[in-house]
């Protein structure tokens, strides 16, 4: 198993940011555009357990799988959501979202990711794999929800 980590501060609030992770589909494309479905199958009242069928576009194809929330907090200054789901059954996959508030205009983002092979093969493959999509990918929500929320203030001043 190989996991990467990323920490970035980010000059919004922790609810806004959340927004872009636990939001409705068009907000997570906003980050992640190559998902393109993301439909309920079992909902629970606390969130863990919660399975959504997700759709991924990669080139052409499109790849279907069930992402099962393992960990969900969403308390006023501290909100975690973590996902696992196998992918293509080659990878077991989870991605870890943890948010903190440092004040009300500030969120401390950290990304954690998990990548198990289940085929022998692919393990090879992984000692050669960087961290450079979750830095990608921390760039991201940093920068959409940087943006997003310098719009809505300038809006409302």
């Amino acid at each position: 198993m190989k996991e990467w980590t990323k920490e970035v501060e980010i000059n919004a609030p922790i609810d806004h940011v959340w927004g872009l992770l636990n939001g409705t589909l068009e907000d997570m494309q906003k980050i992640m555009p190559q998902v393109v479905g993301h439909v309920p199958v079992k909902v629970t009242d606390e969130g863990v357990g919660s399975i959504y069928r997700q759709k991924y576009k990669e080139g052409k194809r499109i790849e279907e799988y069930d992402v099962e929330t393992l960990e969900y907090v969403n308390n006023p200054g501290n909100k975690k959501l973590k996902v696992g789901f196998t992918l293509a059954n080659m990878f077991e996959i989870t991605a870890l979202y943890e948010l903190s508030q440092n004040d009300p205009q500030k969120t401390q983002f950290r990304y954690t990711s998990t990548n198990r092979p289940l085929k022998s093969f692919l393990k090879l493959f992984l000692l050669f794999s960087s961290n450079k999509v979750v830095v990608q990918f921390c760039e991201r929500v940093k920068k959409f929800a940087e943006e997003e929320y310098e719009k809505t203030n300038v809006l409302v001043n």
